[in-house]
Order: C-alpha cells, then structure tokens, then sequence
C-alpha cells in the first residue's frame, strides 16, 4: 500500500524527514518497505526558466525556423534558434537552458546541449508544454504571463509537486490503517511516545448542503444481512472533466491513473478515508430506483473491463429496476458507470459483509482497491461521513448540485465492543511493569475510550475502525506496539521448562534422514500441496476440493508428490542443469469415508548421473540400484529390518517394486514410464521413491538400539557362480542364504550379473559373495567348506541352480 507524505502532511503538520517518520511508522507496525520520490512533472522543471522574447527574425537558412534574442535573467541575451510557428517579440516564455534534463513521455531522457541549426549557433530551447512534460499540447511554444520576471524558476510559477512516499507492507488485520487518515492516527499515537503533541485533522465536510429535492432515486437493500448499511445521495447539474492538478498529483503520487474528476474524487475519498464508493450515471438507472440483491445463479453481467461474466447466487448485486448495474464492493458494469456526458450521479456508500465479498472476489478473480477493503472489514460507522465527504469535493470541482437527502439504510446499529483490562495481565504478558499513566495516554491516543477506572484494571471502549481488537491481549498488544517493543527491557535471567518428549520424535527422524540424503548429494525441495483439478497420474482417491481457491491451477489439494516433484526437475532441467537428485517431505490428502485424510510423504527423485563431470571420476547413471540402495541405508538408518519385497502395481512405474513390513506398505519405487516423463516435457530416465513417513514413523517408534562388541576374530569370503533362471531375482537367492545359515553368514552381496550367447537360452549368471565370521574365533576351511556347501545344496534344491 502507498502513502503520500504530502498527503499525510494535510491530517498532521509534521516537518520531520520522511525516512524519520518511516522509521516511526515501522516501529508502530506499519512497516515501510520503501521510500520513494515522487514528481508531479518529471525533472521538476530544473533548468528551465522565465524568458523575455527580445527579438524574433526570420532565420537567414531556414524558411520554418526562427532566430530569436532571449533575456533569461542573465548579463546577456541569448540567441536561440525556434521552430515554432507562434513565437514572437515580446513574449515571456518557459526556456530550457544549456544542461537541463528533459523528458520524453516515454520518459526517455534527453539533454539541451549548446549546438548550431542551419549555421547558427542556439544556446537554448523554448519550450512547448507537452516537451516540459506539463501537458500534451504541441501547436506551439507555452506563452506565459506578461507579468513574469525573466530568469524565474519555473518551478515556482507551475504547481510542481515534489513528494515522497511510503511503501507499507500491511498486515491484513490493519484495515484501520488502509488509507492515509488511518495512518495519520497512528502516527500521532507514534509522536506522543516522543512527547510531541499534534492534533489531527479532520477532512470537513462543512461545505456539504442540500440543495434541492429534484432527483430522488429510492433504494431498496433486499439483502440486509449482505448489506448491513447502505447510503446514497443524488448529484445534478455536473460538470465531467479532466481533473484539478491537485487532484491528478494525490493519485499519481500513488500510483493511480487519473480518469475524470468524479471518478478521481472517489479514488481519491477511498484512499484518504479508507471508504469504498461508487458513482452510478442517475440516467441510466432504469425506474429511479436501486435494489441491493442477490440474482439467479447464471445470470450474465457485463463488467467495466468488458467481459461477460456469469453470476453466482451468493453474489451481491446493486441493480436498478431492470437489470444488474454493478458487483457490489468488487466491480462495476459496463453499462451504468460515468462517462463524459454525465450530467447527474448517484453516489454510493456502503458497508458490504467482508465474507461475502472475499467469495466473490475470488470466484470472479477480482481484486480491487475497493475489495480489498471491504473484505478486510471496513468502519461501518464511516459510511456517511465519507459520502458527504465525496458529495462536497464533487461540488467544488465539478459544480452541480446536491439533489437528494442522503439515503441511509442502518437498520441494525453495530454496538460498541467493551473490554476489561487489567494492569496485572499486562505485566505479564509483557514482562515488564508499564506506568499506569502511560497506559491510559496510549488508549486515549488511540482513540480507546475509558469508561472508567479501578484498582484491578480499566473498563474501555474499542472505536468501531478497530475490528481486530477484541480481546484482553488484542489491547495489549496496541500498547506495547505504540509503547515501543525497544523499550521492553532484556531480562539477565531467562526461565525456561522443560517439557517431556516422546522417545522419537517426527522432526527429528526428518532430520536425520534429511542430513543424511543431504550429504550424499540429495538436495531438499518444498512445493506447492496445490494444485490443478485432476492432477494425479495414478488412481490416488478422491482430491480435496478448495471451497475459495485463489486461481483455477490452485483449485485442489495433492494426492500424490510425484506431478510437484516433476515440475521441479523440468524446471530445473530448462535451465541446463542435468544431475539432479531430490528429496520433499510434505502431504498428500484425500477425500475418504465421508471425512478428510492427510498423510506426510517423503519422496525421492533421481534423474541424470549420480556425479558431476570430472577428469578422474567416470560418470556414472544414476538407476534403479542406486536409488534402492539409498532407501535401504534410510530403512536401516530407521532401524527397520526384515521388510519383504514384491513388485509394484503402481501403473506409474515402468518397473518397480513395493517394501512391507508386518502386512503395511513401507515405499514404493521404480522407473517412471517414460509416456509420463514426456509429457512433462523432461529428457532422461527419472527415478522415483515414494515412502510412507506416517508408516516408517510408527515403525522406528518401537525399534531397540541394539550394539555389539567389534569382532576380534577375521571375516571370510567366498564366492559363488550360480546359474538361474532368468526369473529369479537376487532378492530369493538372499533370503534363501539366511535361511540356510544363520548363526556365522554375516553379508550377502551381487557383484556380477552376466546374460549372454555362452549360456543356455533363458538362463542368467549371478556372482554373488557371502561373508562368514564367527565372533568367539577363526573359521576353519572344514566350517567354511560345510557352510558353502550347504548353501550350494540349497540354491540346487530350491531355485534350480548350477554353479559355473
């Protein structure tokens, strides 16, 4: 949000630095992100003075040029060659002198360099306003008043505004402070800490008068619960038109374009006061009557930005006799709006419920100055206040007359919010004793009124522009922001519990697994949980739907990591990086049994060569093994042991497999089919891993730390050739090992798997390794021969093995 100094500078007479009051602002919490400057003409006209036309000749080499003698105020005269068709002696003209910086208004800048033009030197150029950046008019040079001083600033004799302003990044629950008065009352709360006392002034609305009872427009709010206060008044007789400078620079200053003058006044009431308005055209609201409702679901309405839009029955309309004229809070419509052949306006202002207009907006995806207020919650008790506010301004700069008594439909008065503070309770919250005299200064600069005063505490009145403080701590939180979070003092003794944890905690098993894929080149990701309706690539349940998604792409929560994960390796593939390894822990949810699931995830992804290029390592393909070595150093880093292994089912896989424990899946992981990878606009094979952290959690929650001495004694190794079937898998020559021996077989290992034309068709050769050790002393070669050949036996038994 922007805020005008100068503007700021009309409620309160301050003459500090702008960054000392950005400080102030910053430390009642109203944080300034920036200051800018702002200028109302670009340059501020410097270097460009009064000049006294003392000649004008025919140039000698030009028919269309001019040489003129200028007196700019200095000893002498300077000849300036002008091309302008209505210059001539005698006049007092504006004159860029050699070095000003002008604009184009593009905003381009250019320099006036002493040159010659057709053989004759110029130092100089007279100007026309639209090269001054002071309109858009090129017939001629600008003309100024005979009365003028040759060598007078220019920038003394136009309105030039010179302005900084204030970037404030707003919390959402300081609608109070959305708008430049708003800001004023805290900062005078701000400058009364400092002992500087300043009064705020109010925007008058002295000069707002009924004039006559010509143009009455009846208003009928259908929806009272949707429109708890409605205002409205009837304008005649005005005059549509660019707007006074003064005007055009409080907008510019904030960015906003200016428009018309009546239009301009709104935007202009709405950022001064924080009050949303709006101004329909009295002539085209069929039947002299306004209704406030909602319409059928479907219904077609055309916005001010020409697009047709379908309504939603819960969306609140303002409509004449006819037909829908505007979005209430949101938008206006096409067809009912200001126009330069206004003569008559209905002015508009009203208090619309926040929930309503933040459903609306979002389902139209609207966001506007205007409901950005209301669906923070805006000062119900503002609303006719800032209409005549509007109504008088209009009167003075576009005429007209005040043709109706003001409309206001209240039915329901919002009470004041009582509260009960206690000294006691301050204290200690804030851990420090505040003089009861500065607490009560605090409340009053903030307009929080005392109703009275005990012992124990003090009994207040919260004004109605203060929606967010409602409890006990709300109002202490205001004392200790204007107090000054500086001035709590640190305490030399802190205090602090300490409170049973369980035996394993989530966060720091997450850590643990995440430190250890960190250090072998795993790098942690954090996407968005959501995401486009029907975004899964697998069966994964029924999504959540969002109730009030912020656009059409985040409309559903994620059932599945897979589609976040991908969309972080394409990007990053896009941008010529190719090695990538991942690792997110984050939610998956689903729709399930009439009720809401949500589960945590930890996925992995590979893609690429498991290292970087280099002349002494060689490159190496990240695939299924490694991967599946990663997840077997994290399961037994776990603590979990004795898990079985099948082959997934899971239809995102080209080949894949799934790890259970006790009947519960653990993880699955594979290949990514390659129709899904495409798709995703990604080149290489990707590797997935998607683990069920809820599962492993319960899993490593029950697992003993379990040690053992180092063994004194030497391993052994001995070395199989074993040829298998081709659908045999190293997993059922493992398991089958343990089986046979399991008091001295300590590893199990695959070092070499051959397939080729030297063995039988359809068959397969593994070389596989197995440790022996026996803890309490050496093996013999008669104990090795008896094991090997036990497990030899049984490989031929079992699996139909033959030893090469």
């Amino acid at each position: 949000m922007k805020i005008s100094y100068n503007w700021l500078k009309q409620f309160l007479h301050i003459d500090w630095e702008a960054e000392k009051t950005a400080e102030l602002l910053t430390n009642l919490g109203l944080e300034i992100e920036g200051v800018e400057s702002f200028e109302s003409v670009k340059g501020g006209l410097k270097g460009v003075v009064v000049g006294h036309v003392l000649s004008c000749e025919k140039h000698p080499n030009a028919d269309r040029l001019k040489l003129t003698s200028v007196d700019i105020g200095q000893v002498e005269p300077v000849q300036i060659v002008c091309g302008a068709p209505n210059v001539a002696k005698g006049q007092k003209v504006p004159v860029a002198t050699i070095g000003t910086v002008l604009y184009t208004p593009e905003g381009e800048a250019w320099q006036i360099k002493k040159g010659k033009i057709r053989g004759e030197e110029s130092h100089g150029m007279i100007c026309a306003e639209d090269e001054l950046g002071l309109g858009h008019g090129h017939d001629g040079i600008m003309v100024l008043e005979e009365s003028l001083v040759p060598g007078t600033p220019c920038d003394e004799v136009f309105q030039i505004e010179n302005d900084r302003v204030f970037e404030i990044g707003l919390t959402p629950n300081r609608s109070d402070a959305m708008s430049h008065f708003g800001v004023a009352r805290d900062l005078r709360a701000g400058l009364e800490q400092h002992k500087i006392k300043k009064e705020l002034i109010t925007p008058s609305t002295s000069n707002f008068l009924v004039n006559n009872r010509a143009l009455k427009i009846d208003v009928d709010v259908v929806n009272a619960e949707l429109a708890p206060r409605y205002c409205g008044v009837t304008i005649k007789d005005i005059l549509v038109q660019e707007s006074p400078d003064w005007l055009k620079n409080r907008l510019g200053a904030i960015g906003l374009v200016p428009i018309n003058n009546i239009v301009d006044i709104t935007n202009y009431v709405l950022h001064e006061l924080g009050q949303p308005l709006h101004a329909f055209d009295a002539a085209r609201i069929k039947g002299n009557k306004v209704i406030v409702q909602t319409l059928p679901k479907g219904t077609k309405f055309v916005t001010l930005d020409n697009v047709e839009r379908e309504l939603h029955e819960d969306d609140l309309m303002i409509c004449d006799a006819e037909k829908p004229m505007c979005i209430a809070g949101v938008f206006g419509g096409i067809h009912s709006g200001v126009t330069e052949n206004t003569t008559s306006i209905f002015l508009e202002s009203a208090y619309f419920d926040p929930i309503s207009i933040r459903k609306t907006a979002k389902r139209h995806g609207l966001n506007t100055d205007a409901s950005f207020r209301f669906e923070r919650g805006i000062d119900i008790n503002l609303t006719e206040y800032a209409l005549k506010r509007a109504a008088a301004l209009i009167k003075e700069v576009a005429g007209g007359e005040i043709s109706s008594e003001v409309v206001d439909l209240y039915p329901v008065k919002k009470k004041d919010h009582q509260v009960f503070l206690t000294f006691d309770k301050i204290n200690r919250l804030i851990g420090q004793e505040i003089p009861r005299d500065s607490i009560k200064s605090i409340l009053t600069s903030l307009e929080i009124k005392i109703n009275n005063v005990t012992e124990a505490g003090l009994g207040l009145t919260i004004p109605s522009y203060r929606n967010d403080v409602e409890r006990e701590v709300d109002v202490i939180e205001e004392i200790l922001r204007v107090y000054g979070y500086n001035n709590i003092d640190f305490k030399e003794k802190i205090n602090a519990s300490v409170a049973k944890t369980p035996k394993v905690e989530n966060h720091k098993l997450q850590n643990i697994v995440g430190n250890f894929l960190a250090s072998n080149g795993f790098y942690e990701i954090m996407t968005n949980s959501l995401v486009p309706p029907e975004s899964s690539f697998e069966n994964t349940g029924v999504p959540v739907e969002i109730v009030n998604p912020l656009s059409a792409d985040l409309a559903s929560l994620r059932t599945s990591m897979l589609r976040s994960g991908l969309q972080s390796l394409v990007y990053n593939q896009n941008r010529k990086s190719s090695n990538l390894r991942f690792f997110e822990f984050g939610k998956v949810y689903h729709k399930r049994d009439g009720g809401f699931q949500e589960k945590t995830r930890l996925a992995l992804y590979t893609m690429g060569n498991t290292n970087e290029d280099h002349w002494n390592v060689s490159e190496k393909a990240s695939d299924f093994f490694y991967l599946k070595g990663i997840v077997h150093t994290v399961l037994v880093r776990l603590g979990l042991e004795g898990t079985q292994e099948k082959p997934s089912s899971n239809t995102i896989f080209s080949e894949g497999i799934s790890l259970k424990k006790d009947k519960k899946q653990l993880l699955e992981l594979g290949l990514i089919k390659q129709s899904i990878t495409n798709a995703q606009g990604l080149k290489g094979s990707v590797f997935f891993v998607d683990m069920d952290w809820d599962t492993l959690l319960g899993f490593a929650t029950k697992v003993e730390v379990s040690y053992q001495e180092i063994p004194k004694y030497p391993a052994v190794k001995r070395d199989f050739a074993l040829l298998l079937d081709e659908k045999v898998r190293f997993n059922e020559i493992y398991e089958l090992a343990y089986q046979t021996e399991r008091n001295l077989l300590k590893e199990v290992s695959l070092f070499d798997v051959y397939k080729g034309k030297s063995l039988p068709e359809g068959k397969k050769s593994y070389a596989v390794s197995f440790t022996l050790q026996d803890s309490s002393k050496t093996l013999t070669d008669k104990q090795i021969d008896k094991i090997m050949s036990k497990l030899e036996h049984s490989y031929v038994q079992k699996l139909g093995a033959s030893l090469r």
